[in-house]
Order: C-alpha cells, then structure tokens, then sequence
C-alpha cells in the first residue's frame, strides 16, 4: 500500500520467536545433560501461523477502500491549493502590468494592492500547512483504525484457538524462513473480506 501502512513492531517479532522457540519446538532441555530431548508432545504442525501484511493489504478490500479515501482527498486538497495558486498568480501579472502603465492613482493605492497580494500568499500558505496536516492526521487515524479492525478480526478468525501465535510478516521482521503450510495470508484476507461491509464512514468534523 502506498498511503495505508500496518506493522508488527520488529522488538514484538523478536518476543514471538523466543516465545515460538521456547513453547513450541517440542524440545526441553534435561537437567545434568547436554542433548536435547524431544518431548512427547512433539505433533506434525505447531500452534503458530503467519501472514504477509503486505499481500494482505493489496487484497483486503477494506484497506484498498481507505487507500481510496485518502488518494482522493490529497487530490482534492492539492487541486484546491493549485487553483488558488494559479488565480494569485493572474492577479500578480495583472499587479505588475497596472504598475508598469501607471494605472494606479497614488503610490499608496499601490502598496495596498501589493499588500493585498502578499497578505493572501500567506494565506495560500497556510492553507497548504493545514491540508497537510489534516491529511497526516487523517492517515494516522485511517492507519490505527486499519490495525484495531484487522486485530478484532484475527480475533475472531482465531475463536477456536487453532493457532496460540500468529505473526505478520512485513520484510523487517526476523522471520527469515517458514514452510508455506503455516502461511494463511490467503484464508485471513478472504476471511477479512467477507466481513467488510464495503462502505468507508467519513469521520464528521466537529
């Protein structure tokens, strides 16, 4: 995703795979020896699973929805300050031609219309700052609402407690080999969509 980001922290993925080793690879150490002994315990597959976060996010229609949002709002905002741009910088040409052909009466009606013109240059200005701003804060609160609808939902996809560790893997993360048979990017992202209603709630400004 180029505007919607979501991801594990890499000091968590750490805490994961010391979790992963000590609670679910089947070995234990036997005090006054040192071989490793496999527990009985030992199963074909482990109670751990993972995801690619970026796979997900390219399919999961709820976050392409958001990324929708907000590509549209910074075309909008950039358009705006665009054209009001564009209309300052006519009325600057059509300042400089009255000046150069002694259109204006006195020289003080002259620095009221420069006045005028660098007065709404600041205003541009700031309004380009605030539109930033409210985009950034708009992505921040697209990004967490992202997070907490995709942690309700792995919640409720793990109901059964089929998996006791689930992990998402983004590139940064440790996780530097797993057997594809603990990959559910797939059947999350399915299970994700299935839920998703298909309507972004606009946030109300107060």
């Amino acid at each position: 995703m180029k505007n919607i980001n979501y991801m594990i922290n890499g000091v968590l993925a750490v805490a994961v795979i010391i979790l992963f080793i000590i609670q679910f690879s089947g070995h234990k150490i036997v005090p006054g020896s040192d071989k490793n002994v496999t527990s009985s315990s030992d199963s074909s597959s482990l109670p751990i699973a993972y995801f690619h976060i970026d796979m997900l996010l390219q399919n999961y229609n709820f976050a392409r929805d958001l990324d929708e949002q907000i590509t549209r709002k910074q075309e909008n905002a950039r358009a705006n300050v665009t054209q009001q741009m564009r209309n300052l910088e006519s009325e600057v040409s059509e300042f400089r031609y009255k000046v150069q052909n002694s259109a204006f009466l006195t020289q003080a009606r002259v620095d009221q219309e420069q006045e005028r013109l660098m007065k709404k240059q600041q205003d541009i200005q700031m309004l380009d700052q605030k539109l930033t701003q409210d985009l950034l804060e708009e992505n921040r609160r697209m990004n967490e609402q992202l997070r907490d609808t995709i942690m309700h939902h792995l919640k409720e996809y793990n109901s059964d407690k089929k998996y006791q560790v689930i992990i998402s893997s983004d590139g940064t993360n440790p996780i530097f080999y797993a057997d594809d048979v603990y990959d559910i990017t797939d059947e999350v992202t399915e299970y994700l969509n299935k839920r998703w209603s298909g309507k972004v709630e606009e946030k109300v400004k107060e």
